[in-house]
């Protein structure tokens, strides 16, 4: 983007981030909201919530300044914050309830992030950079690369530095970062850390303004809605074969891979625990980071299940229309029928489009056949014992849920994580599809659960007459509390 006079003073009257860096109140905006968002990685909070937090932010800052200072309300405040013209909250209302809930905007983030890089850094690294865009160089030349013997050749020369280095561990020459190398690396893993959460809000913020504009369109429709979908799918589809969306795509499958989360919860483990690193006294949520990423992935994940579910919704609808519309003419049929009952109107009545006889041959049709008269006979019935089975009166399924929730957290004590299908191979399905369908529910009713529908699994079975069955369900992920 070229920075010049026009496009600067678009920006200002427009941007949201600029309205807030120039906003009277801009030190309580930006401080409260970085408090209450942005140190925790808060994705959305409740109105009474929020409301209760900003009272308490108001009414410090009133001790100190005077009453005069700030006159609004907390509600008053947080719903102009929220308003078009100033764009820094967003206030939605999420499904199955009622009370509005609240949002950053990707705006007033990226004025969050300016304003926290206006501070002076005691150390400022430089070693790490240099070395990432090497490292970045390096991968897109040898990524690019067709010739097979150059790639070859480069990974030669990889590899005999790799030798070279085992021999030098081997004869005792051990390289080690010193404190400051340390330092350089773990802050440039911070801005980085903090940056991926940036962006997820606003891969969101686009998927969310594409499920605006596919309601603002349905809305509006009054074609046929095979053109309307083939219209919506194409946007849906430009959209995840972007740059961007391969992006978080691969970034996301990274992500939910069980091997990744595990090496990234044992690294972040070592490096925290670094004297180097203690010294610098890190946020205690860098434990847990990775999960910070897998969140905030989810609520993308749910927007764009979102859009499905509104598409899915259309064709229903389009549907009972259609249905109405048929029924509207039976009626107007019948009507019209009874209005010409006494009066036949004048020339052809009903045309019929086929006036030929349909020819039937007297052999044709079957002989009349007379009905059989059942003889009954007067019989004494005797009593006596009869061999029945009972074995199916008793042959009732029972699945113990308390049994279920009880293999699923067995396997979450020594993992973080583990999906439905891994759960099912370590405890092999007793009652077939009925156990099965007990442990979905558990998983709907599972406080932390995540859903991957690109991902399918197989969950497999065996019957008493050695059939084996087979469902195909999405990944369905269990996180330990």
């Amino acid at each position: 983007m070229a920075l010049d006079y026009a496009t600067l003073e678009l920006l200002r009257q427009n941007h949201p981030a600029w309205r807030l860096i120039c906003a009277h109140h801009a030190p309580l905006v930006a401080s409260f909201l970085h408090r209450v968002f942005i140190a925790p990685n808060v994705r959305n909070l409740a109105q009474a919530d929020l409301v209760e937090a900003l009272e308490d932010e108001l009414f410090a800052l009133r001790e100190q300044l005077g009453v005069e200072a700030f006159p609004g309300t907390a509600q008053g405040y947080l719903n102009d914050w929220a308003e078009n013209d100033k764009g820094w909250l967003r206030k939605f209302y999420p499904p199955g309830t009622d009370e509005p809930h609240f949002d950053l905007t990707p705006a007033t983030e990226k004025a969050l992030a300016w304003l926290e890089s206006l501070s002076e850094r005691a150390f400022v690294g430089t070693e790490s950079r240099l070395l990432t865009l090497f490292e970045l160089l390096r991968q897109m030349s040898e990524g690019s690369q067709t010739d097979p013997q150059v790639r070859i050749d480069e990974l030669q020369k990889r590899r005999n530095d790799i030798d070279a280095e085992v021999a030098r561990i081997l004869t005792g020459d051990i390289p080690i970062l010193d404190d400051t190398a340390l330092k350089d690396r773990f802050q440039q893993f911070l801005q980085l850390a903090r940056e991926l959460l940036t962006d997820f809000r606003q891969v969101e913020h686009n998927f969310r303004t594409l499920d605006r504009r596919v309601r603002e369109r349905i809305a509006l429709w009054e074609g046929a809605k095979g053109v309307l979908l083939e219209e919506i799918m194409g946007e849906r589809d430009a959209i995840a074969d972007s740059d961007q969306g391969k992006s978080f795509r691969a970034f996301w499958d990274f992500l939910m891979s069980q091997s990744r989360q595990e090496e990234l919860s044992r690294l972040l483990e070592q490096v925290l625990a670094l004297p180097p690193i203690l010294a610098m006294r890190p946020e205690t949520r860098l434990h847990r980071v990775h999960y910070d990423w897998l969140e905030a992935g989810e609520h993308t994940q749910r927007t764009v299940a979102r859009l499905s579910e509104q598409l899915r919704r259309f064709l229903d609808d389009q549907a009972w229309l259609e249905n109405r519309r048929i029924m509207d003419i039976l009626h107007s049929i019948e009507s019209h029928a009874l209005a010409v009952r006494e009066e036949y109107p004048p020339g052809d009545f009903i045309p019929l489009a086929e006036t030929a006889a349909d020819v039937e041959l007297p052999l044709e049709r079957p002989l009349y056949r007379p009905p059989l008269r059942p003889l009954i006979a007067e019989l004494v019935v005797d009593e006596g014992d009869a061999d029945i089975d009972t074995a199916a009166l008793y042959a009732h399924v029972v699945v113990d849920r308390a049994e279920l929730t009880a293999n699923i957290r067995q396997e979450l004590q020594d993992r973080s994580q583990i999906s439905l299908a891994e759960v099912v191979a370590r405890h092999p399905l007793r009652h077939g599809l009925a156990e099965l369908v007990a442990y979905l529910q558990l998983a709907g009713d599972w406080p932390r659960t995540a859903v991957d529908d690109d991902v399918q699994e197989q969950v497999c079975w065996q019957l008493e007459a050695g059939v084996m069955r087979r469902a195909t369900l999405p990944r369905i992920i269990l996180l330990r509390n």
